[in-house]
């Protein structure tokens, strides 16, 4: 099969009265998600009357978003899943290289989206394939440099008449190297850039995620990440192909950890994939001293690393329960290696990230491109991104020829990370390339200085920030003991030259919108009020 949906059609024959998508308040079938999906597909290529563009997705999380991403999907369009509450700027910043051919959002956000359609744009990218001359009703018009998108509404769609036809014409015309989405990050030019991902290589990621962590009818996933994240369509194909339940977890209760165990708990959830962060917050407050989930079979993690300590408490009380520490960026889908906990860890180690993924390759190189047991790790199979859209410079600096390899072309993925292999033959990551502090003559990786000082059983959570400007390593952290104790504690545990110059004790750590501790906001927000 070279399509997405052909296995969301497949599971539809299957599984057409389970629960596809749920949420606090309303669920759907697959069935009635397929007929949904398909009369929103129909909508919107009844309209465009183009194919193969970007239909940027403006609706929260929730069972219409999902029916809206398969839509854009059955339009033969791909799609891209906007955060609702990031800035209006950055959304322009955005379209200034996505170009959309379309916005697809709720009635919730029409002055929103008006907001977003009228704004001056000096340095937006016409898209090729759109014209004045070649639509009479393009989705993309300029008139004095305003741009205007054409928008849809979901809640149109359901009078709809679904177009068979049509949706077939469009489907034969598909290849499995066409995009199915985008997902952006940021740039470290602030321009967000837009990785590109195609159905080969979300078929061939779902096909390891499914088997590796053996997803079925039976699963009922907890959904913590937003589907602009991702982690996101790691649980939700994965759901989608198999007939397990996507569950959606409301962000309010990532905040109240015994009100989300008894979510876990009320809607049957066996499996989650989260963010460390998420799992945290269960630990810190010690939560299943008072609540335990009652059918959780599965513990995956992934996005930052995962502290020993927390894990360990997760562990204690849930000891029949599979963990996996799983690693990777968006321009590998998701993920590109994976370790599967099973044995006991001190809380001052750091876990491995452990093997590469079946039908995925991982290479240690050295600055020369040799191969070496410690260096940049590179990612080569059909799990890669296809690069940034609209964007071949940056492309071109991290997707570049296998350099083990010079008989035929071969890209491979240079993902920035630092990574080692040890005697026992699994992979540890050791930071980021750009993250790496040099100070007082050696290179330091904060993620060391972290789980040294996150070991310490009065720490709840820290985060390393390096100022370049006055040569300071600073450590954030959440807990009870004093900056003295604690700078006392550090010393018989760190180097001196590893030891933080300051330690800043903080009521909650910041999260970004992905669920992550945002350390460029502790970094900003600490040079503002030291005024440097």
């Amino acid at each position: 099969m070279k399509n997405i949906l052909q296995y969301f059609e497949k599971t539809c024959e299957q599984f057409p009265d389970h629960i596809a998508v749920a949420n606090e308040s309303s669920s759907v079938t697959f069935n009635d998600l397929k007929t949904r999906s398909q009369q929103a597909g129909t909508m919107i290529a009844s309209e465009l009357k183009q194919d193969s563009l970007p239909v940027a997705i403006y609706i929260d999380k929730s069972l219409a978003l999902v029916e809206a991403m398969l839509s854009v999907l059955y339009s033969g369009n791909f799609y891209v899943v906007l955060d609702t509450q990031m800035p209006v700027e950055r959304v322009r910043r955005i379209f200034e290289t996505l170009q959309p051919a379309a916005i697809l959002t709720d009635k919730s956000y029409i002055d929103k989206v008006k907001s977003i359609n009228n704004f001056k744009n000096d340095n937006a990218i016409n898209s090729t394939s759109i014209t004045e001359q070649s639509c009479e009703n393009s989705p993309i018009k300029e008139d004095k440099l305003k741009t205007f998108y054409k928008t849809f509404y979901i809640e149109d769609s359901i009078s709809t008449e679904i177009d068979t036809k049509l949706l077939g014409r469009l489907r034969s015309q598909m290849t499995e190297r066409d995009p199915a989405y985008i997902l952006y990050t940021s740039g470290s030019t602030g321009q967000p850039k837009g990785t590109v991902i195609s159905h080969r290589a979300l078929i061939a990621y779902g096909d390891w995620f499914i088997h590796a962590f053996d997803i079925n009818e039976r699963t009922v996933l907890g959904s913590q990440t937003p589907l602009y994240f991702s982690m996101s369509v790691s649980d939700l194909y994965a759901s989608l192909r198999t007939g397990a339940t996507y569950q959606i977890i409301p962000k309010k209760y990532f905040s109240f950890p015994m009100q989300l165990i008894e979510y876990l708990n009320t809607y049957k959830i066996n499996t989650i994939y989260w963010v460390p962060s998420a799992l945290n917050i269960v630990a810190n407050w010690d939560t299943f001293a008072y609540i335990k989930p009652e059918y959780l079979k599965k513990v995956l993690f992934a996005g930052e690393v995962m502290p020993v300590k927390q894990l360990n408490y997760w562990r204690k009380a849930l000891p029949d329960v599979f963990y996996a520490n799983l690693f990777g960026p968006t321009e590998t889908t998701d993920i590109c290696s994976y370790y599967v906990v099973n044995r006991t860890f001190s809380d001052d180690e750091t876990l491995p990230i452990g093997v590469a993924c079946s039908n995925c390759d991982l290479i240690i190189a050295d600055e020369n491109g040799k191969e070496a047991t410690s260096g940049e790790l590179l990612v080569r199979g059909p799990f890669l991104a296809d690069g940034y859209y609209h964007n071949p410079e940056k492309t071109a600096e991290v997707f570049v020829q296998n350099p083990l390899n010079d008989a035929y072309p071969e890209i491979v993925y240079r993902t920035g990370d630092l990574v080692y292999r040890g005697e026992d033959g699994l992979l540890r990551y050791q930071g980021r390339k750009d993250f790496q502090i040099k100070h007082m003559g050696y290179r330091i990786e904060p993620g060391e200085i972290e789980a040294a000082i996150g070991a310490l059983p009065e720490i709840h959570a820290c985060v390393c920030i390096y100022l370049e400007t006055t040569d300071e390593i600073l450590l954030f952290y959440q807990g009870k003991i004093k900056q003295e104790a604690l700078s006392a504690a550090v010393s018989g545990k760190l180097p001196a030259y590893m030891r933080p110059n300051k330690f800043i004790r903080i009521r909650q750590m910041p999260y970004n919108s992905n669920g992550k501790v945002d350390r460029k906001l502790l970094k900003t927000n600490y040079l503002e009020e030291n005024q440097l």
